[in-house]
């Protein structure tokens, strides 16, 4: 059954760096060979997003072949204003096609007014168009994202004809406490595999393997203080 309230984008861009948390104990970054689920779904939350809702991320496409290149960069020391040299390992050349939902955030009970799906859905499909809201990322700050409208699954992929692959353990995202209710934040990890180039994602309450990163608390909304009061309206006019 089709969803009312999905979207299809492509995003790509000259360079991506969806790092192994792995590889940065040392100070150095290699990337993932594809995105992870928290990438895109930031991705989906620069093209629009409010904290009525959350982004859903379905699946992605993987439509270049996977290349990576080495760059020497030189990042500031911790606690320190010198410089230090360090490899990171790009992915080059990605494109992919990604197919998203969002759903009522159940935490947020103060927002419950702000649950018009036409509107939001209506919003997103017009940011889509426009390339975003904010700036696009993929998966760091240097690496820029472009964003255009598509229809999922068209056109030809570099992975059409490669039935399976597995990448292993990879992250998969954050359990954030105003998307949970719990005063806890998590990290997600799971066994992602790719066929014929299209990654179907787990829903992040389906990942077995969460470890705890430690206690937080949700940002409280109040409508009129740090919510604008037309974000309660059943309509909303231009942007």
């Amino acid at each position: 059954m089709e969803r009312e309230n999905r979207i299809d984008f492509l995003v790509y861009g000259r360079n991506a760096l969806f790092s192994d948390p792995v590889t940065r104990v040392g100070g150095e970054k290699c990337s993932y060979q594809v995105p992870t689920y928290q990438a895109l779904k930031g991705i989906a939350e620069s093209i629009y997003w409010k904290p009525t809702f959350t982004w859903v991320v379905d699946r992605v496409r993987v439509l270049n072949p996977i290349r990576t290149q080495s760059k020497g960069v030189r990042p500031i020391k911790y606690q320190s204003d010198e410089n230090e040299l360090s490899i990171y390992t790009y992915l080059t050349d990605v494109a992919y096609q990604v197919q998203a939902h969002f759903e009522w955030n159940e935490h947020r009970p103060e927002l419950a007014c702000d649950r018009n799906e036409n509107k939001h859905y209506a919003i997103a499909k017009r940011m889509v168009e426009r390339g975003g809201r904010r700036d696009i990322f993929l998966g760091a700050r240097e690496c820029q994202g472009y964003v255009e409208p598509c229809t999922f699954g068209e056109g030809p992929g570099a992975y059409d004809d490669c039935p399976e692959l597995a990448f292993g353990v990879m992250f998969h995202g954050f359990n954030y406490p105003d998307e949970t209710g719990r005063t806890q934040m998590e990290t997600r990890l799971w066994l992602p595999k790719m066929e014929r180039g299209v990654i179907a994602f787990c829903r992040p309450e389906e990942c077995t393997l969460v470890h705890p990163v430690g206690e937080r608390s949700a940002k409280a909304f109040v409508p009129g203080e740090n919510l604008s009061l037309s974000d309660c309206l059943a309509e909303e006019v231009g942007l």
